[in-house]
């Protein structure tokens, strides 16, 4: 399993008239979350493109439990809890306040794209190479 985490404030214009963080924010707010997981990876979404590789949402999901509030402080969890062995990659978000308090969930699917070719491919080889060890079952033999 790999995860990562970030932290994001809650800004005055990403607000409806009760002070609650716009539901429409939360999938922002997973695309940071998904996009320093990866940086923490030594990747950019850039070098990626660059690469040949497009990552386009095919599915997004999400679950509200409490409201993330103006001026919070939000940390969102990222977590790849299976490796990809399919052109598809799954991100699972968790965001939380700054008391700790389970916030939101959400799963992002992505996949591995061709723009030249104008097809599905398989994860690209420096990225797998970089998530492998964090899905390596460990043995205390």
């Amino acid at each position: 399993m790999y995860s990562a985490t970030t932290q994001i404030r809650v800004r005055y214009g990403e607000t409806d008239q009760m002070g609650y963080l716009y539901y429409g924010y939360y999938a922002f707010y997973y695309e940071v979350g998904r996009a320093e997981a990866i940086r923490e990876l030594g990747f950019t979404y850039r070098q990626l493109e660059e690469m040949g590789v497009m990552m386009p949402v095919v599915e997004l999901r999400s679950q509200y439990y409490r409201p993330a509030l103006y001026d919070d402080l939000v940390t969102v969890k990222t977590i790849l809890k299976e490796f990809p062995t399919e052109p598809a990659i799954s991100f699972h978000s968790e965001l939380y306040n700054e008391q700790g308090v389970f916030l939101n969930k959400g799963v992002t699917t992505l996949v591995f794209y061709d723009p030249k070719e104008k097809k599905k491919i398989l994860m690209p080889e420096p990225l797998k190479i970089r998530l492998e060890p964090f899905f390596r079952k460990e043995t205390n033999e």
